[in-house]
């Protein structure tokens, strides 16, 4: 039986609005196994995102429990939170959030080079990663110079670079047109065959379906 990598329990967030409490969350529990590519479908307001950046560790919750690869990250302080994020997470993000200046060999350097490795070894890894993704042709080039469809390549090796067992990926194909996004579904396909969890943000049904399953939410809750 294949083991669950992500499992949220009663999961709640709450925003302060002034005095008001605005529930972003409602109590959503899901279970997602090693080896799945999920997509998190749902309206604007549905609360996907902040689901998303739970799971990433990049948002406190307000109540109930995240579980990831067997440990309660709901209960972890932020330094070992930014710690466990670094090696369990890769982030794929709809604007690429790469660095203009550095080339894209450099920018998919930087999450191994946080870690403390060598310039020698980062380079080795990434080079492969850029192999990988198609761009080993265009390692040295800046990364404002590529188009938007190879700086989301760029993106997803720098996303592999600490080999992470879970890849968050919001709205991964937004910024792109459709012969770009299909190629990056593509791209994400092969990696989840290859053993790769994935879990993607998205509101364009078509992208969704490329997903083993969808989870929808509607205002705060998933829809049954």
């Amino acid at each position: 039986m294949t083991e669950s990598i992500i499992i949220t329990k009663d999961l709640k967030k709450d925003y302060l609005m002034g005095q008001v409490k605005v529930p972003a969350l409602k109590g959503v529990n899901i279970n997602i196994k090693k080896g799945e590519f999920v997509a998190i479908m749902g309206s604007s307001g549905s609360g996907k995102t902040t689901l998303i950046e739970i799971i990433g560790t990049l948002l406190n919750l307000s109540d109930g429990k995240v579980i990831i690869s067997n440990n309660d990250v709901s209960t972890m302080n932020e330094n070992h939170k930014a710690d466990f994020r670094l090696n369990n997470i890769g982030f794929i993000f709809q604007f690429f959030n790469l660095f203009s200046e550095l080339t894209a060999l450099e920018n998919v350097m930087l999450p191994k080079l946080m870690k403390g490795f060598s310039k020698g070894q980062c380079k080795k890894r990434a080079v492969k990663l850029l192999d990988l993704v198609g761009l080993d042709n265009r390692m040295n080039h800046k990364s404002s110079t590529l188009s938007g469809g190879q700086q989301q390549r760029v993106a997803i090796a720098r996303a592999l670079m600490n080999n992470p067992p879970i890849l968050l990926a919001d709205e991964p194909t937004g910024n792109l047109d459709s012969k770009r996004a299909e190629e990056i579904i593509q791209l994400l396909r092969k990696l989840n065959k290859e053993g790769q969890t994935i879990v993607m943000i998205t509101h364009e049904l078509h992208i969704g379906k490329k997903a083993d399953r969808i989870i929808r939410l509607k205002d705060g809750l998933i829809e049954k």
